[in-house]
């Protein structure tokens, strides 16, 4: 009865009974010439460092290096306002909207370590609003770049304003970094938090209310 339903419903089965068809499936690819030419650096790095590249446990790490540098900066081959176009309605709706804890991950570009938080973004609209999914997407573009986060922040900022053109954008990010905890000054615990705002959100009112909705004090 089950392969009847599925294959009743037009849906292809892969090939044996009562197995629902393959729906979705991630594939992870790479340029080869980007693959070969970072590994290549890698291997040399490793050499530099007093490392045998050909052991065992390293033989097949500038490999896997390079496909995770490539997954790591994939935001340069993205544009963030594309995205943000791609899903924007006309909406008689003038409150706040806030999208908060996004997940943030990206790499200094002083160190090249990593730093992570989360990002809060908030606009109020003016005649138009954008799809949700489309803010955490516009963060993970900017954040998949190297980066710095004071411009992280105002990237993703003024990408909503000019797209969306909504009374005001307001953006906090809070962070930590490992270039400072790994190295540097070694503070394990220490926090970045850094923030932008426009239009509306330049009002104490409007920012107070963003500042307490995502549980944050200025």
């Amino acid at each position: 009865m089950a392969e009847k339903k599925i294959q009743s419903s037009g849906l292809r089965t892969n090939g044996a009974p009562g197995i629902p068809p393959k729906l979705y499936e991630r594939r992870d690819i790479y340029d080869e010439d980007t693959s070969q030419a970072l590994g290549e650096h890698i291997e040399s790095i490793l050499e530099i460092l007093g490392e045998d590249p050909d052991r065992e446990g390293l033989a097949d790490t500038p490999r896997r290096v390079a496909q995770a540098y490539q997954f790591l900066m994939h935001g340069y081959a993205l544009d963030p306002r594309e995205i943000l176009q791609q899903a924007v309605f006309e909406e008689d709706y003038d409150e706040m909207i806030l999208v908060k804890d996004i997940e943030v991950y990206s790499l200094c570009e002083h160190h090249m370590l990593p730093f992570y938080g989360k990002a809060h973004v908030a606009y109020i609209p003016d005649g138009k609003i954008v799809g949700l999914s489309k803010i955490p997407r516009t963060v993970e573009v900017f954040a998949r770049r190297l980066q710095v986060q004071e411009r992280l922040t105002l990237q993703i900022r003024d990408a909503i304003d000019e797209i969306v053109d909504p009374l005001g954008t307001a953006v906090v990010i809070e962070a930590k970094h490992l270039c400072m905890m790994m190295r540097g000054a070694e503070k394990q615990n220490s926090a970045t938090t850094t923030s932008s705002v426009s239009g509306e959100f330049d009002n104490h009112p409007t920012r107070d209310e963003f500042m307490r909705l995502i549980g944050a004090t200025e």
